[in-house]
């Protein structure tokens, strides 16, 4: 199964959000200097996750972002289905009776259906509280640069979103 960019940066943010969890909003510009994230773009996250209601936000000097939640009350399942969607490798996961001219006596629906039982039985079993980061992300104070993000290289050979910056 494939996480997209959009899945890993939003579950940064939160998790830069429970990391400074009752310490009031924190600003978007923040996050992305702490998380090595394009800003622009983790706005937009941001307003899905707001959206969705796992999130607050604040405008003004003295505003940001903040869980709306206890970071133990919010799955990775409900931040997953904002960012990603389905956790289904394939399509006909999706659906009770797929269309599909392979569907009868299909072996591989069945592997299909276990990947996503698996996904789902760990998104929904953890919550934002169980991935706690246990060096705090402060660490890296704002105005510097984190460390870039190891990124997994692309199987098609173009260049990650973020090192095109």
């Amino acid at each position: 199964m494939k996480v997209s960019t959009r899945a890993e940066y939003g579950m940064r943010a939160l998790l830069d959000l429970v990391a400074h969890y009752g310490e009031g909003p924190v600003h978007s510009r923040h996050i992305a200097e702490r998380q090595g994230l394009p800003e622009p773009y983790l706005n937009q996250l941001m307003t899905s996750l707001r959206r969705a209601g796992l999130i607050t936000s604040k405008r003004g000097p003295h505003g940001g972002h903040a869980l709306s939640r206890l970071p133990s009350e919010i799955t990775l399942r409900e931040a997953f289905a904002v960012l990603e969607g389905t956790t289904a490798p394939w399509w006909c996961v999706e659906v009770d009776d797929p269309d599909c001219v392979y569907a009868p006596g299909c072996g591989l629906r069945p592997v299909w259906q276990a990947i996503q039982a698996a996904a789902d039985g760990v998104l929904n079993r953890l919550t934002l509280a169980d991935l706690r980061p246990s060096v705090p992300v402060a660490a890296a104070t704002p105005g510097t640069n984190p460390p870039a993000p190891r990124r997994r290289p692309d199987p098609r050979g173009r260049r990650h979103p973020a090192a095109r910056r």
